[in-house]
């Protein structure tokens, strides 16, 4: 991703604070930095919807007209799918042009509707079926912000078949990259990791937002976007192979300094529960209070130099727990491969990056923030306006000097995804039935489901 500082962007010019900031923050409290014991919990993704949901429904008796000329243009762009990731073969070039040579209007029609809306489908959603994508998570609003059948109604008066399936892609520039980096691949291993990760990019939103922030797993870092312009970047420690991070975009509502720490009862169960029950004055030092006892007991931990999520923690409400945090164990982001935590985003300069999210999001004061900081007391700023974390997997990244770099795939998640283009793909978002439906669905089924709790 492009890369800003914060001092040289348009941003800070408009918002003074952004420099005096980091002062602020040099004045609060400086945190221990010592270990702490993390839990255990690995995510158990439930069975996987392995086909696209089916939001649009079209009868054969109402298929759009296609001409010679449309049609044509169609073939023609079905040849060079290549350069977008995925396989012309799909797409029935062959049974395409047999029924333009056909003269048959009726059967050019069935065919190039059908060519048209699998090819829109992949473009738009992705080619790979659900079950080849690993612990993913993320919604995507883009099957109801465009609709299949109107856009190829407009295709079809304006002529535009072509242009209207390359505006398909995502407009992050990043995406550009990665298209540009396929026509020069060297090797069919290179290409199959650029198109695993075009692919990606179809699975998320389209248009990622004008403010967000954006982790990307096997980077290991964390990126704030606001403006349009990335604004910060910092260090992240990523779950372990064994306890992957999975990929999602919760809305973030608001940052949490001092925050406490609720504990799981799995890490309970692992030795703080033991220490309250034979030492709890040892308990209390480092900061727990707790009621109940046995299988009721319930454990928090409250703010302070031992607390495991820091100093913050980024309010990020979804099923599986996953939050970014602070912690009191810096030493982490000193390593270059930064796999350690059991499934939260740990994220490095915790202070700077809660200042910021306090400044830009919550519309509050450089001193506001440093004053509830330096207070230790747990306070919620609650954001103006809810926005987007973007938790990413992509292996193949723009490279600082140009071109691409390849990233270590730290949970093996590119393996399934290149298998799958050996498959079909997945199925297109529209059906054409040769009768009107009794019931058309209109809500796009979630693809997956996962129950895990206290993920750290």
């Amino acid at each position: 991703m492009a890369f800003a500082m914060v001092k040289n962007s348009p941003l800070a010019l408009r918002h003074p604070a952004a420099l005096i900031l980091p002062l602020t923050l040099l004045a609060a409290p400086a945190l221990a930095q010592t270990g702490v014991k993390e839990d255990s919990v690995v995510l158990q993704p439930d069975k996987v919807k392995d086909d696209a949901p089916t939001v649009e429904t079209v009868t054969e008796a109402n298929l759009p007209d296609w001409t010679t000329a449309n049609a044509k243009a169609l073939l023609a762009f079905i040849k060079t799918v290549g350069d977008e990731g995925l396989f012309a073969k799909d797409y029935n070039p062959d049974a395409l042009q047999a029924a333009i040579d056909s003269g048959d209007q009726d059967r050019l029609d069935k065919v190039a509707t059908d060519s048209f809306l699998l090819l829109a489908t992949h473009l738009r959603d992705g080619r790979t079926p659900n079950v080849a994508r690993k612990q993913w998570f993320m919604t995507d609003s883009d099957t109801k912000d465009t609709p299949l059948i109107g856009l190829l109604t407009s295709a079809l008066t304006t002529g535009g078949v072509a242009e209207t399936l390359t505006g398909l892609d995502p407009v992050h520039p990043d995406f550009a990259v990665l298209k540009a980096a396929l026509k020069t691949a060297k090797t069919p291993a290179d290409a199959n990791a650029i198109r695993v990760n075009m692919e990606r990019w179809r699975w998320m939103p389209r248009n990622l937002g004008d403010r967000y922030v954006v982790s990307n797993v096997p980077e290991y870092l964390t990126r704030v976007i606001h403006g349009g312009t990335v604004i910060a970047t910092h260090k992240a420690v990523v779950g372990k192979p064994t306890t992957p991070t999975p990929q999602l975009n919760p809305m973030a509502t608001g940052i949490i300094v001092n925050p406490t720490w609720t504990l799981p009862k799995s890490i309970i169960a692992e030795g703080i529960g033991a220490t309250i029950a034979s030492n709890p004055a040892r308990a209390r030092a480092q900061g727990y209070t707790w009621t109940g006892s046995g299988k009721t007991l319930s454990v928090v931990q409250q703010p302070g130099a031992n607390n495991a999520l820091g100093v913050m923690k980024m309010e990020m409400l979804n099923p599986h727990a996953i939050y970014l945090h602070d912690t009191p164990s810096k030493a982490a982001f000193n390593a270059a491969a930064r796999a350690f935590s059991h499934g939260c985003i740990r994220t490095e300069r915790a202070l700077h990056f809660s200042g910021l999210m306090a400044v830009y999001f919550a519309g509050k004061s450089p001193e506001e923030f440093g004053e509830a900081i330096a207070s230790g007391k747990t306070t919620k700023f609650t954001f103006d306006n809810p926005f987007p974390v973007y938790v990413a997997y992509w292996t193949v990244v723009p490279g600082a000097k140009g071109g691409v770099t390849k990233l270590a795939d730290i949970y093996g998640r590119d393996a399934p995804v290149v298998a799958s283009f050996a498959k079909p793909g997945r199925a297109a978002a529209v059906v054409i039935s040769p009768n009107p439906p009794a019931v058309v669905p209109t809500t796009p089924v979630a693809p997956t489901t996962a129950a895990t709790s206290g993920i750290y």
